[in-house]
């Protein structure tokens, strides 16, 4: 959905189209349960209480709080090992099916029957009590304390009650029980598992699944082979859509035909999967052979969601005021957190930053405040804890403690400290980006405003004495802080580096200009425009943006095949400074339409951040988009490792210059996890999980939605 809304004064007046209420959604979560070593696991199972156990071949075990215990609450069974345990269909009693005899503990514990040792190793039971029996030859139906062998049946792989019939599935065809003896209803050929969905019996096959009118066995879906994965080993049919467990993991039936897919740790603990099982409220325990997980869906509102990402980050993700991604030693224990600087250290902290401000201009909570203080001491620091005059570090430690790219690290003036050097144009997207949002929503009072002032000032300042770079301590301009005509126009039109830097360079001056009122800001930037065409730079059409072989920087080729989506994310950074601090109306409309040509281009994306600044700028929104986005964000911030590629359910394009590796983007929560800087489509990444990201990345687009009063 395309809204619109309208600006006065540099700042959202209205919007044309409603709000969107906060109010609650289903998301889902895994949880991972503590399971004691060497259990080799059989069959999760469920009872009416919504109580979770597993069969081992060890014993029976039950969920305890978060941990998988040797269940021992029934003293004369707790030592015995069950060969099956089942429930009773309609009422949920449990039943163990021990070598010789089958009990309940249900119904004051009076059904049971004695059973010949070693005879059978299945059961299921019926409404009325009845138990169906099934061994190595031998067959039978149990009712009360007399029990009655059956016809045999060949080559039996699983027994089932539905609606108070018993059916069995073999390697040749599902059966249906008539009373005295089971009758084929449908044959098959390499059917791995069967389960119940209304008026169907749904097969799985090690190439998809498909479901058979259960009463006269005739095909009502043919097989579905787009599956995220294929070789179905179970099923399971919750409120009435399929779950199917496979060697690469679970997936799920969701709406229009499409498939959840919980492979991962990022949702189980392995993606061989070996039995599922549901409780009353819809979460899935899936049982692997090394561990028991639930993939549970929980309600919470939007501003539930945010408030358990801001405890997270208050608890193991702020350095020095910084935001800092931690290291997992051992990999997926947040426990073992430990901060560790990053390349961009000042690029993340901004958008952060950018939350708090938000959030204090949204609610004017005084911790959002202090919490924006913080970070902007942080920057602050990178200015003071260097020799260079305005010249800022990337990030700094005390000494002895740097972990990322050790050989760009100096000696601080401080002797305790060291600092990081060859500061990017990244870096300076978020100085500006953070300074124009720390003055419009957080400084109040006029040392607030020139704490602020002053930063911009000299960081400006240092670029302009340097000619448009910044300069490190070794007197030369660093890799990518450069934006001085002879390299801005050298690039060609189509390689998208010549829009760029114009745009953040103006974008600085403007803000500089106006927080300091020096002409030099505005003269300089004039000068941009009319003697070396920086205005016509900034309004490239990026639909021209192409590989453009032959321009080498440093040795580096900047006219490659593959679009580069860490530009857009500062592109957008930059575009509300831009806009917001231009001189004129006049340049206002031209930024307008610039900002319009970009957001036209990344909408498939669906970037909530995006969508965000481009309503707040240039007045289109796309909040659909948005609304998925923030709902769909993974409350799991762990680089573990994701493989979509391998999927058959997706739609994969051909290579393209932008990447867009399918024709619809997959779930936040399903793709691997990344920052605003990557590419959104792609399938494949992430590691074993010894980092976690911090959460800002939900942070700043929700606290902006409430600013913009997208969500109510």
């Amino acid at each position: 959905m395309k809204k619109s809304c309208f600006l006065a004064a540099g700042l959202l007046f209205s919007c044309a189209a409603y709000a969107t209420p906060d109010l609650p959604f289903i998301q889902a979560v895994s949880v991972k349960y503590t399971v004691p070593a060497g259990l080799q696991m059989i069959k999760v199972i469920t009872d009416y209480n919504d109580n979770v156990h597993v069969l081992t071949t060890q014993g029976f075990y039950r969920v305890s709080g978060n941990e998988l215990v040797k269940d021992l609450r029934f003293r004369p069974l707790a030592q015995k090992i069950p060969v099956d345990v089942t429930t009773q269909e309609t009422s949920g009693h449990l039943y163990y099916l021990y070598p010789d005899k089958c009990l309940t503990n249900g119904y004051a514990g009076i059904p049971y029957i004695n059973l010949p040792t070693g005879k059978f190793n299945k059961v299921v039971v019926d409404e009325k009590g009845r138990m169906l029996l099934a061994g190595n030859n031998a067959l039978a139906l149990a009712t009360g304390k007399e029990l009655k062998d059956l016809p045999f049946v060949d080559g039996i792989r699983k027994l089932q009650v539905y609606k108070g019939t018993f059916y069995l599935l073999t390697n040749n065809a599902v059966y249906r029980f008539d009373e005295s003896r089971f009758v084929p209803v449908h044959k098959v050929n390499g059917v791995t598992d069967f389960a119940f969905k209304g008026d169907d019996i749904v097969l799985s096959t090690s190439n998809g699944y498909y479901t058979v009118n259960r009463q006269s066995g005739d095909s009502s879906t043919g097989l579905r082979t787009r599956v995220p994965v294929p070789d179905i080993r179970n099923l399971l049919v919750v409120n009435d859509h399929v779950w199917a467990g496979t060697p690469e993991g679970a997936f799920a039936e969701a709406d229009k035909g499409t498939y959840r897919y919980y492979a991962s740790r990022r949702w189980i603990d392995q993606d061989t999967v070996k039995s599922m099982a549901a409780v009353s409220n819809g979460d899935v325990y899936i049982l692997t052979p090394t561990g028991l997980n639930k993939i549970a869906f929980i309600k919470h509102t939007l501003a539930e969601k945010a408030a358990f990402f801001e405890r997270k980050i208050r608890e193991r993700h702020i350095r020095y005021g910084f935001i800092a991604n931690v290291h997992l030693n051992p990999p997926g224990d947040v426990g073992s957190a430990e901060m560790a600087d990053t390349d961009n250290d000042g690029l993340w902290s901004s958008f952060y930053l950018g939350s708090q401000a938000f959030r204090y201009a949204t609610t004017h909570d005084p911790v959002a405040k202090r919490y924006a203080w913080e970070t902007w001491e942080a920057f602050e620091r990178i200015l003071s804890v260097n020799q260079i005059k305005g010249f800022p570090a990337r990030t700094f430690e005390r000494k002895g403690y740097k972990n990322s790219d050790p050989e760009r690290w100096r000696e601080s003036p401080d002797p305790e400290w060291e600092w990081k050097g060859h500061t990017s144009s990244d870096e300076f997207v978020g100085h500006i980006w953070s300074a124009a949002v720390t003055y419009e929503m957080v400084a109040e009072t006029p040392e607030e405003k020139q704490r602020v002032t002053d930063f911009v000032d000299k960081i400006m300042t240092h670029i302009i004495d340097h000619k448009y770079t910044l300069v490190d301590i070794d007197n030369k301009p660093t890799l990518w802080a450069r934006w001085n005509p002879e390299y801005i126009n050298w690039y060609p039109t189509t390689i998208g580096d010549r829009r760029l830097g114009s745009t953040t360079i103006m974008a600085g001056l403007q803000l500089a200009y106006k927080l300091t009122g020096k002409e030099k800001y505005k003269t300089e930037a004039f000068k941009l425009i009319n003697k070396y065409g920086y205005l016509k730079n900034i309004m490239i059409d990026y639909r021209t943006i192409k590989p453009t072989a032959g321009y080498f920087h440093q040795g580096i080729d900047m006219g490659s095949d593959s679009w580069n989506h860490s530009d857009d994310e500062m592109a957008f950074l930059t575009y509300w400074v831009l806009y917001r601090y231009a001189f004129n109306d006049e340049l206002k409309a031209k930024y307008k339409e610039a900002i319009r040509n970009h957001w036209e281009i990344e909408k498939p994306e669906k970037n909530a951040v995006w969508n965000l600044i481009t309503m707040a700028t240039a007045g289109d929104f796309d909040a659909d988009a948005t609304m998925w986005w923030l709902k769909g964000f993974p409350m799991d911030l762990i680089t573990w490792k994701i493989t979509n590629s391998r999927r058959h359910d997706i739609t994969l394009l051909p290579h393209n210059f932008r990447n867009q590796t399918t024709e619809v983007l997959l779930p936040l929560d399903e793709q691997p996890v990344h920052r605003h800087n990557a590419n959104a489509f792609t399938l494949d990444g992430g590691r074993n999980g010894e980092s976690e990201l911090a959460g800002d990345e939900f942070l700043l687009p929700y606290w902006m939605a409430r600013y913009l009063k997208v969500i109510e």
